[in-house]
């Protein structure tokens, strides 16, 4: 934008937006109804545009930046099909609350309606997956419209809006004018927890005998882990998280309980089912947490945080509730703890309970499993990478096997499941961190969904780990194949149909290797560590029946784990 000029198109307003939003990176793919934007482009230096293979990848590519960085994600596609395309990545953004962007192009605002060429409605399409939604009209309402995008996105609870961009309105001139305040009618966020229920929170926390941290991705989100982190040591609590909320905590760290609910760990869920004071942090009590609601920390006095007041007795109703920002709310509650509690017989009783019941493999029969990959590779990472996992059985066991030191550290779709997120999310997280190992992590079934996004990592020569685990099945389909529906493999068998995908990633011209051993994952893990010149890919053909333990079946309460395999009605 030319500080000469009076009056700017759409397009110049677009970018000068950006800008004031400090935003570094657009993931997208050019269209009709975007041309005039990506005119602009070509001579904007601002910021770094990704050309991606697919617009659902550019959503996930914007979601794995924003969860791997704290920052909004941007998103820049065309109309009709271009704008669709992203619906499963705006829709996975919004389960797990990730301040994503996106930015579609239109058909000229007289043809809204008419059945356009490329025409979607994609206001009315996503309105039940973003955050909030605009359709600019016109040119003038262009930059208070982005900056109120930008503002809902990433405050309270962080979240998807879509920005809908009409033609004739990229091609419009106006004056620019880019507001320093923002006022949303009915959206004011909560950032302070009321003191009163803070205090009545800590009372409750010194006096339990069993007190448990119920830690979910709000933490991780609010930045509130070292805040966790203090209370926790002070206090001398477990701590058990959900999927989202690993790495809010460390998890090397004798105070975690490590992951909870359906596939957590057997000690986590007795430790819920035990405990006489439970404290939700940035966590929504979700199905995969709570199994049977009425059988759900049942003895407990429950205590919730949360910045969504939506969120507070949804599922399951609590004794505190308190609506502010984690981080706030965990400071004022170091303050004005009036003492500790004693927690010494509730440990022994959780290290009675590890010791039970601990988690474990066969590994003594000479065959790779995807346990003792993801241990090999922990431990050579020591903690530090960014993980970003798939849907499916390796992402229960990345949840079980790895340990996470640090926050924004595993990137995974919770909320809606979404089998293709993790290679373009590693390529998002890749231009968020540059000082720890990416490593993308999927099953065979998932990896085919996107893997056309190697081309773009390939393109942009980004270092980041590709790694499959091919078990030639849709893995946790068929665990429930087997444990619950007889063993019969409806359509999930992908053993003659899965094509050779080292030759695939090498076609791209990406540094692959096959595993197919226990002997070849040291050596193999270490090359994929220590090169750095581009991506490089790993495929692991794993046994085919292995299953993920513990687990609690659909409607059954988190105390009737299923912990072995040969006994699938051994329940604990």
């Amino acid at each position: 934008m030319s500080p000469s000029k009076n009056m700017y198109n759409g397009a110049e307003i677009f970018f000068e937006s950006l800008r004031r939003e400090n935003v570094e990176y657009i993931f997208g793919m050019p269209g009709g109804a975007t041309i005039q934007i990506y005119e602009r482009l070509y001579d904007i230096d601002f910021l770094k545009h990704i050309l991606v293979r697919h617009e659902q990848g550019a959503t996930h590519m914007a979601d794995g930046y924003a969860r791997a960085s704290g920052k909004t994600g941007v998103v820049l596609v065309t109309s009709g099909p271009g704008a669709t395309n992203t619906v499963t990545g705006i829709a996975t953004a919004y389960m797990d609350s990730s301040p994503i962007v996106v930015f579609t192009g239109q058909v000229p605002t007289n043809l809204i309606g008419n059945d356009a060429f490329q025409e979607a409605d994609i206001i009315g399409i996503t309105r039940p997956v973003t955050k909030h939604s605009f359709l600019v009209r016109d040119v003038k309402d262009l930059a208070s419209t982005i900056r109120k995008a930008f503002y809902i996105a990433q405050s309270g609870r962080p979240g998807p809006v879509v920005v809908d961009l009409p033609k004739d309105v990229i091609s419009a001139v106006s004056s620019f004018e880019y507001p320093e305040k923002v006022e949303v009618r009915g959206y004011k966020p909560n950032y302070e927890g009321h003191i009163n229920q803070i205090k009545k929170a800590a009372r409750a926390i010194a006096a339990a005998k069993r007190p448990l941290l119920y830690v979910g991705g709000g933490v991780v989100m609010a930045g509130a882990s070292q805040e966790l982190r203090a209370f926790a040591i002070e206090n001398h609590l477990p701590v058990a998280m959900t999927l989202q909320g690993i790495g809010a905590f460390p998890g090397t760290s004798e105070l975690s309980l490590g992951m909870l609910g359906m596939h957590g760990m057997y000690w986590a869920n007795q430790a819920i089912n035990h405990c006489d004071v439970l404290v939700a942090l940035g966590a929504r009590f979700d199905d995969r947490v709570t199994g049977k609601v009425d059988t759900f920390a049942t003895n407990a006095y429950k205590i919730h945080v949360d910045i969504d007041p939506s969120c507070i007795d949804k599922n399951v109703k609590v004794d505190v509730p308190i609506v502010g920002d984690v981080k706030r709310v965990l400071k004022t509650l170091r303050q004005v703890m009036p003492g500790r509690p004693n927690t010494d017989e509730w440990w022994q009783q959780i290290r009675q309970w590890q010791q039970e019941c601990p988690l474990t493999y066969e590994r003594h029969d000479g065959k790779l499993r995807t346990q003792f990959i993801l241990e090999r590779l922990s431990e050579k990472t020591r903690g530090e990478a960014v993980v970003v996992s798939d849907v499916g059985q390796h992402q229960m066991f990345i949840a079980q096997y790895y340990k996470f030191n640090h926050p924004r550290s595993h990137l995974s779709s919770g909320g809606l499941g979404t089998m293709g997120f993790s290679v373009p999310a590693a390529i998002g997280a890749a231009y968020a961190v540059h000082d720890r190992p990416i490593i993308s992590i999927s099953g065979d079934g998932g990896f085919a969904m996107n893997m056309q996004e190697l081309i773009t990592a390939k393109a942009n020569k980004l270092p980041i780990k590709f790694m499959v685990i091919n078990n030639s099945f849709l893995g946790m389909v068929r665990q429930w194949q087997e444990l619950f529906f007889e063993e019969r493999y409806s359509f999930t068998d992908l053993s003659e149909h899965n094509p050779d995908y080292v030759k695939i990633a090498q076609a791209m011209g990406i540094k692959s290797f096959l595993v197919t051993r226990t002997d070849q994952v040291d050596a193999t893990l270490e090359e994929a560590l220590n090169y750095n010149d581009g991506p490089v890919f790993v495929e692991f053909r794993v046994i085919k029946e292995e299953l993920v333990f513990p687990m609690v079946p659909a409607g059954a309460s988190v105390s009737e784990m299923i912990v072995e395999r040969l006994n699938p009605q051994r329940m604990l």
